[in-house]
């Protein structure tokens, strides 16, 4: 009789708890320095409900979120700015935050951001540059970027979690040449067009947080593009992991 009693109380708890949806992943978009298209932006991330919900916040008030008493607010990070200007201050809770576990998925000219703070390539794995600049010792020359190119954006590794299920795929957007990509960043998109770099994408990791960073992104005809829309799913489903 106990052994029965059991079993339905463990049955009952089972059921009620697989019951329960999982809580959505809420998603922090840091934007700022650059416009953008903000309607079909934010109906690219109201299609990820209800699994996922979003807010944005604009540089340079977006510091504030990057503070100890706001990282609870939000469970992944999602940049889409273009800024430059940066206090020490907020340098090292901009840095901190990532560093202790906050995830971040990077999108088009985010890679583009804080020429004058090294830190900020660190953290991401790679960069554009918006003008000459001396990386480890060496000059670099500024990126170069083209608007309105059809081109194919091709799936480097089919087995990890953000490229699932994609296969290689064609987009409208801007190609971006002469970034900068860390030794330890790991390619997951290339492309073989030849006003971009071949790597237009990859994952890396800071501190406790896994970082996936996508070059693609630039206007409406990529936001609506069912291929980026679950690229960009993945990643920050992956990245939350």
């Amino acid at each position: 009789m106990k052994r029965t009693y059991l079993f339905i109380v463990i049955s009952f708890l089972f059921i009620t708890l697989t019951a329960i949806p999982p809580k959505p992943i809420r998603i922090l978009v840091i934007t700022g320095g650059h416009d953008y298209k903000k309607e079909q932006f934010n109906q690219m991330f109201e299609s990820f409900a209800p699994g996922m919900t979003y807010q944005v916040a604009q540089l340079p008030e977006a510091y504030e979120m990057f503070m100890p008493e706001n990282r609870d607010k939000y469970d992944v990070l999602v940049f889409y700015h273009m800024w430059q200007k940066i206090t020490d201050e907020q340098k090292v809770a901009f840095a901190d935050c990532i560093k202790k576990g906050k995830p971040l998925v990077v999108l088009h000219h985010a890679m583009c951001g804080y020429d004058k703070w090294p830190e900020y390539r660190n953290i991401i794995g790679g960069k554009y540059y918006n003008s000459e600049h001396e990386v480890d010792g060496k000059m670099v020359p500024r990126g170069t970027y083209i608007h309105d190119i059809n081109f194919t954006v091709k799936i480097a590794d089919k087995k990890h979690p953000v490229t699932a299920g994609l296969s290689d795929f064609p987009v409208f957007d801007e190609t971006y040449k002469g970034i900068y990509v860390d030794d330890d960043s790991t390619p997951i998109l290339t492309t073989d067009e030849p006003s971009s770099d071949p790597v237009i994408g990859w994952i890396t990791k800071y501190g406790k947080s896994k970082i996936t960073v996508i070059e693609i992104g630039h206007d409406a005809a990529t936001y609506e593009n069912p291929n980026f829309r679950k690229l960009l799913k993945q990643s920050v489903e992956w990245v939350r992991k």
